[in-house]
């Protein structure tokens, strides 16, 4: 059986595509499910991939969830060409396929929005659509949130978008925005597609539980667990 892979896209840079992946991933652990967290590409520092590793309790080296890093903090796709490298979907498609023959499920973090460049021909999506992967969307839970949440489905093809989960990241402190984007981003997505997930603070991240409420929440998703087979109508030759 092939491993469930849920792949976590956002909106934009700093949406909470780290943290929805790294208590997704505590959380199914805390299920006794053997899970791995990766984010192949990033450019800056990897603190986002030291938090993925921890969260998947060390199973993999650092390099292991994150095989391509580039130096300069800009769009991957320009920070590996400053280093004289090229980056291919066929590669890194491989990268996590060999992940998923490891492990029970793996969680992938994307860098940047779905369209940000990863490599020289290819985003976020088309890493998504190679590895018919659950796609995971995470926004800001803020004004602007229900335009920027369907811009990113409607970028999915048709056989994703009406999968896809979105995940409302509120910030510290509501807005009013905040108590109305769910039940109106739920009109055009379904209601069950999409959840608010509170601000959830380094200590509750880190903690051996997560609150009730996000395991809740992210239960809802994950059981039963989507068989990754039954995204898209075939994979793409790599």
């Amino acid at each position: 059986m092939k491993a469930r892979t849920w792949f976590i896209t956002g909106t934009d840079t700093g949406a909470g595509k780290t943290v929805l992946a790294e208590v997704l991933t505590r959380h199914l652990r805390a299920r006794g499910v053997d899970v791995a967290a990766i984010k192949p590409i990033c450019s800056g520092g990897r603190d986002d991939a030291r938090i993925l590793r921890n969260a998947a309790g060390g199973v993999l080296s650092l390099d292991e969830v994150n095989p391509w890093h580039f130096r300069a903090p800009l769009a991957p796709l320009l920070a590996a060409r400053r280093e004289g490298r090229r980056v291919r979907l066929r590669e890194v498609a491989a990268w996590v396929q060999k992940m998923r023959e490891r492990f029970e499920a793996v969680v992938v973090e994307g860098a940047g929005g779905l369209l940000s460049p990863l490599g020289e021909d290819f985003a976020s999506r088309e890493l998504i659509v190679a590895l018919q992967a659950m796609p995971l969307i995470a926004c800001p839970n803020r004004l602007g949130a229900v335009n920027q949440a369907r811009l990113v489905v409607s970028a999915l093809p048709e056989t994703l978008a009406r999968k896809t989960r979105v995940a409302l990241m509120s910030p510290r402190h509501f807005e009013a925005t905040s108590r109305t984007n769910a039940e109106l981003l739920g009109e055009f997505l379904g209601r069950e597609r999409v959840q608010v997930f509170p601000w959830i603070t380094l200590r509750s991240r880190t903690a051996a539980t997560l609150p009730a409420g996000v395991a809740r929440k992210l239960d809802e998703w994950v059981e039963p667990m989507p068989e990754t087979a039954d995204l898209c109508p075939s994979t793409p030759s790599l």
